[in-house]
C-alpha cells in the first residue's frame, strides 16, 4: 500500500526521485498521468490496467465519459524507473499540474499523487478543516 507524504525536487532535466519505501511496490515502469485537483497521478502498472479496464467498460455515448477518457487517458505516459529510483515527468504534465522544483509526493492507497509544494499546502490546509464532516459522510455510506 502506498502512503505517507514526501518532499522532493524535480531536477532541471524533470526528473524526480521516488520514495525508497514505494519502488517495490511501484515496479519498474509506471503510468503518469493528469489526475484530479490539479496534481498528477502516478499509478504501478498492475493498478494503471485496473483503472483502465473500469473506465473502457464506461458507456461510450455518453459525453461526460468521453471527456474524462481524453482527460485521464489521453495524458497518460508510461515512464520507467530508473536505476537512481527516479521518473521522468514529461513537459506537459509538469506544466498541467504547475510543478515547481520543490513537490510533494502523497501515497493514496494505489497511487502516488504529485504535487506542487505550495498546492500541497494549501490544499491539505482546505481538507483538515473539513476532516470530521468527511468522517461523518464516509460513515453514512458505512466506510467508517
Amino acid at each position: 500500500m502506498l502512503i505517507g507524504e514526501y518532499t522532493h525536487t524535480l531536477d532541471p532535466k524533470k526528473r524526480l526521485s521516488v520514495p525508497s519505501k514505494w519502488r517495490r511496490e511501484l515496479g519498474k515502469s509506471v503510468v503518469v498521468t493528469r489526475g484530479l485537483d490539479n496534481c498528477l497521478f502516478v499509478y504501478p502498472l498492475k493498478a494503471w490496467g485496473q483503472i483502465t479496464e473500469k473506465i473502457g467498460r464506461l458507456p461510450l455515448g455518453q459525453a461526460d465519459t468521453r471527456g474524462f477518457n481524453r482527460f485521464f487517458l489521453s495524458g497518460a505516459v508510461e515512464t520507467e524507473v530508473d536505476g537512481a529510483g527516479r521518473i521522468l515527468v514529461p513537459d506537459f504534465l509538469k506544466e498541467f499540474a504547475g510543478l515547481d522544483s520543490k513537490v510533494v509526493l502523497a501515497g493514496i492507497h494505489d497511487r502516488v499523487e504529485i504535487w506542487d509544494e505550495k498546492k500541497w499546502t494549501e490544499y491539505k490546509r482546505r481538507i483538515e478543516k473539513q476532516g470530521n464532516a468527511l468522517a461523518e459522510k464516509l460513515g453514512e455510506v458505512g466506510v467508517l
